[in-house]
Formats: structure tokens, C-alpha cells, sequence
């Protein structure tokens, strides 16, 4: 059974509408100055309790051993991306950071019982998330922010948008790395099955085979790297070598898979991890073969950047530095207070294809008076149709221009807003440096997590700076 927060008050329990914050440059006091502001906020506070509960509640019944609570659990969350912080500090700040304990409502004076919350409950507890949730919840805390950074209810939107590569948690993939990489995961794994079912037999000699492989890849990359006469000649000797070593190592995993037992779900969980890999295994032996081999051209289209991140590509921005990056294109979308009303992970997409579908879900949200691009989402049907709804549009042309476009483009008011579209290169920045430069995570699914975890603690630490300087600029006041 989980509550959203514990309403019952123990004898010395410090208050999360007690907290006093003083003037601070670190991030997490402004992490926690927002916090506090939505805690007290009933309405959005209600809302986002209601979000989780949808999410975490759903099909579960409500007695049974006690959960964590929500409040809890959505502290953890965003103190972990606002300070980029492992899971091993997060635990630690749990149980000894008395600001963070206490905006957790856990906190209590020196002397009484103490609380503590476990290493593993923190990182089940946090995977309970999503991004359509987090997606959901963003949106309350647009409203928050919007509560605080705006000075007329009524006031219209400037947006910005713009899109960056977060990185996966990948090493640099080549065809013979990743021949390798699925080889000795095929080997890893049935190694784990030899030592559950002591019944299996044929496999005495698997860490030789790792070491024939490792081997053969360690001497394809030296002779890939050096020079000397007749390289060609010993590149196709040795990669030969290597791919027949694999090709035995591939034979005879599929004549021994079938009589690997499966007695329970630990066995079926093995045996699916095992085909992905043999399967991984099968593709890269192709792959070097018909590249090294026959001299062939592989299209991109067939290339996998990693056997353990599948979803990751290999992105080219066109840039001095960094000009090839592995990840996801991560979209933006920025208003005038630097605040994330929109975010999107993009599927194989690039950003002209986005612009309407964008521009439809924020019409309905926002009152929007100007929205800035950079030329790669121009496209003439883009610029005629967002023309006919945004007042102030910045949409640079691709290309060359005609006179018309040139005229308009050298307008004062389209340089002005064109330059402050730079803005959001530097939401960007703050972005990455909070966590999404590149992910730890494994898995899609725990990817898209982590960006819009990453987004939410964005927003509440731009709200909770605003509130700090308001905060300081009253005490000026009354000491005036």
C-alpha cells in the first residue's frame, strides 16, 4: 500500500513547510525552493499525487506491505538529474543530507527514530516511472513556473526549438568489435548455464574459445591500424581467421541450444538472451565477411551501432566538433523564461518533419506570439502554414534567397529574434551539464526516462532560482 505522503506526523518530525534556504550558487537548495513551492501548491500538487497513482496504482490493490511514498519517490527522481548524480550518492543523500530528508517529510529532530531507505528500494522505486508520465507531470510544472516567472496571467509565448544528441552509454562500434562484443556474451551466457544445470556437457573449453576470439579481434584492430606493405593482403588473412574461428563458435551453439533445459523462468530468460546474441553474432559475421572480405559497401540501413543499446544511430550534425556522435535526437522546446514546455525523443526523424505535428499539440496548450527556428526546419509548406498562426515567425531559409525572402530576412525585428533564438542553445548546455550529455541507463525504455526526468529538474531549477531571487530581492526591500 503506498500514500502520497505520510499525513500523520510523528513527535519530532521536521516540516517541509518549515524549510528556511538562504542564498546558495549549488543547484539542489533551488531544487528544493521549487519543490516546496509545489508541495504547498494543493491544486498542482494534487495533480501530480494523481499522475503517479495512475501510473504506479493501477491494477494494484491498496492494502499489503507498505510502499514507498509517492512524495518520496518523486524527490529521489528529481534530485538525481538536477545534480547528476549516481544512484551510490543519491543513497547516501537519502539517508544523511538533512535538507533533502526533510524535503522528503523523513526528517526528524536529533534523538528520535530515524528513517532509512535502501540502496536497491531507491533504484526499483525510481524504474516505476515513465516518460509519458513524467511527460504528464513537465506540464504541471510549466504551470507552476509559469505561476511564478510570469507577470500577466495573459501573457503570450516566445518559443524556441531546437534539437541535440544525447548520447547512449556506448563504446565506439566497429564490425569486428561487435563480432566480439556478441561472441563473448554467447559464451558469458552459457557459462551461466553450465553452472545452474551441472547436466550440460560439450562446453569444458568456453573460456578458450573466449580467448581465440579476443585474440583474432585485438589482432584485426592492430592490423587495421598499422601500415606496411601488403596491409590489404594480411587484412583479408586475418579477418578470415577470425571469422571461421566464430563461424565454428556460431555451428556449434545452434547444434547444443536445443538441449539446453529450461526448467524455469531464470532458464527462459537465458535462452532468449542467448538466441539475441547468436543472432547478433550471425549478422556481424556477415558484415565483416562481405566488407573486408568481398569488398563490399554495407548501407547504413543494415549497420548496428550496438548490440546492447539497439536503438542507438550514428548521428552527423554537420559540426567542427564532435562531428559523429551515438545516440538519440533529442527535440526542445523553450518560452521566454527558459522554461521546457515540450520535449520529444526522435524516431529516425529529422527536424523539418516535426514542425507541424509540434505546432499543433502547442497551439492547443499555450497562447503562443512568436517562435523561432534554425534553417533546419525550414520547408516552404512549414513557413506558409505556421505563418498563418504565429504573428512573429523565425524560420531562416535553406539555401538561397530570393529578394523578397532576402528583404525580409534583413528586417531589424527578424535579425533581433533570430539572434535571441540562441537562447536555447544555452538551455542546451545547462541541460547536458545536468545529466543529458549522455545516458547511463540501459535500455529504450529507461532512455526516454531519463530524458524526461531530465526536463522535469531542468524546469524545477530554473523555478526554484526564480524563487531565490525573488526571495533575496525582499530582503533588500525591508532592509532599504
Amino acid at each position: 500500500m503506498r500514500k502520497r505522503f505520510e499525513p500523520q506526523l510523528i513527535i519530532g518530525q521536521k516540516l517541509v513547510k518549515d524549510i528556511e534556504i538562504k542564498r546558495s550558487r549549488d543547484a539542489f537548495p533551488k531544487l528544493v525552493l521549487a519543490l516546496k513551492k509545489l508541495y504547498l501548491n494543493e491544486d498542482l500538487r494534487d495533480k501530480v499525487f494523481h499522475i503517479l497513482e495512475e501510473k504506479i496504482m493501477t491494477g494494484k490493490k491498496r492494502t499489503g506491505r507498505k510502499g514507498m511514498d509517492m512524495w518520496v519517490l518523486f524527490v529521489l527522481a528529481q534530485t538525481r538529474l538536477c545534480l547528476n548524480v549516481s544512484y551510490d550518492r543519491l543513497h547516501h543523500m537519502a539517508n544523511s543530507d538533512t535538507l533533502m530528508r526533510q524535503i522528503m517529510g523523513i526528517e526528524t529532530e536529533s534523538g528520535f527514530p530515524r528513517i532509512e531507505i535502501e540502496y536497491q528500494n531507491i533504484i526499483d522505486n525510481v524504474a516505476l516511472l515513465d516518460d509519458v508520465t513524467l511527460f504528464k507531470i513537465n506540464e504541471i510544472i510549466v504551470e507552476l513556473g509559469h505561476n511564478v516567472l510570469k507577470k500577466k496571467e495573459e501573457e503570450a509565448l516566445f518559443l524556441k526549438t531546437d534539437s541535440f544528441v544525447v548520447e547512449s552509454n556506448v563504446h565506439f562500434p566497429t564490425d569486428y568489435n561487435l563480432l566480439w562484443d556478441s561472441g563473448r556474451k554467447c559464451l558469458d551466457i552459457v557459462r551461466k548455464i553450465c553452472v545452474k544445470n551441472s547436466a550440460v556437457r560439450g562446453w569444458r573449453k568456453a573460456c578458450y574459445w573466449r580467448k581465440m576470439l579476443k585474440n583474432s579481434c585485438r589482432r584485426l584492430g592492430m592490423a587495421t591500424k598499422s601500415g606496411g606493405k601488403n596491409k590489404e593482403e594480411r587484412l583479408v588473412s586475418i579477418t578470415q581467421y577470425y571469422i571461421n574461428i566464430a563461424r565454428t563458435l556460431e555451428r556449434k551453439l545452434l547444434s547444443d541450444i536445443e538441449n539446453f533445459p529450461i526448467q524455469d523462468a531464470e532458464d527462459f530468460a537465458l535462452h532468449f538472451q542467448l538466441n539475441y546474441f547468436i543472432e547478433m553474432l550471425s549478422k556481424h559475421i556477415d558484415l565483416l565477411e562481405r566488407r573486408v572480405i568481398k569488398g563490399e559497401q554495407i548501407p547504413h540501413s543494415e549497420k548496428v551501432f550496438s548490440i546492447f543499446e539497439p536503438y542507438t544511430e550514428m548521428i552527423n550534425k554537420g559540426k567542427q566538433h564532435t562531428n559523429v556522435e551515438l545516440g538519440k535526437m533529442v527535440q526542445i522546446t523553450t518560452d521566454q523564461h527558459h522554461l521546457i514546455v515540450d520535449h520529444r525523443v526522435m524516431e529516425h526523424e529529422v527536424d523539418k518533419s516535426t514542425v507541424l505535428a509540434l505546432a499543433d499539440k502547442l497551439l492547443n496548450r499555450f497562447l503562443i506570439a512568436g517562435w523561432s527556428f534554425d534553417k533546419g526546419f525550414y520547408t516552404a509548406d512549414n513557413k506558409s502554414i505556421m505563418n498563418m498562426f504565429i504573428k512573429e515567425l523565425t524560420m531562416p531559409k535553406k539555401g538561397k534567397l530570393n529578394q523578397m525572402e532576402k528583404e525580409e530576412e534583413h528586417t531589424r525585428r527578424f535579425k533581433k529574434l533570430r539572434n535571441q533564438h540562441s537562447a536555447v542553445e544555452s538551455n542546451i548546455n545547462e541541460l547536458e551539464n545536468r545529466g543529458l550529455d549522455r545516458c547511463p541507463d540501459k535500455g529504450y525504455a529507461h532512455f526516454r526516462r531519463y530524458v524526461a526526468l531530465s526536463v522535469c529538474a531542468y524546469n524545477l531549477h530554473r523555478i526554484g532560482a526564480e524563487l531565490m531571487r525573488q526571495q533575496q530581492c525582499k530582503i533588500k526591500y525591508r532592509a532599504a
